[in-house]
């Protein structure tokens, strides 16, 4: 697990710097404490395109969401669960196999090589 390495704020947003963006290998994840929450931050290919999920799985009720298989299902980017490989859309937090479930996203973007985490947690209205 990654810990928290520093904050600062942006457009009313609080970043926090959670690693070098070559701490994730491509296609995978890691888990980082933010605050209180536990974060699931994927890394799409080679790229610096990043993704922050809950890293709470509401299926098995366990924190393994950042060991979950990166891909994609029809164009849409999603992970899916390792336990029992449910499907979640990395962008809204959708579960694609029941629209009734859910998982909390937060910002994420990568300065400087650096993938940084938007302190506060979005979730599907």
């Amino acid at each position: 697990m990654i810990r928290e390495v520093s904050t600062t704020t942006a457009d009313s947003t609080a970043w926090v710097t959670i690693c070098a963006l070559d701490a994730i290998a491509p296609n995978t994840g890691v888990n980082a404490q933010v605050g209180t929450e536990q974060v699931a931050i994927f890394r799409i290919g080679q790229t610096d395109e990043v993704y922050a999920t809950g890293n709470f799985d509401p299926f098995s009720k366990t924190f393994v969401m950042s060991r979950g298989i990166v891909g994609d299902r029809q164009g849409v980017l999603k992970v899916a669960s390792p336990i029992y490989k449910l499907n979640f859309e990395l962008k809204t937090g959708l579960c694609l196999d029941d629209a009734t479930v859910t998982i909390p996203i937060y910002p994420a973007r990568v300065v400087d090589d650096q993938v940084q985490i938007g302190a506060s947690c979005h979730t599907r209205s």
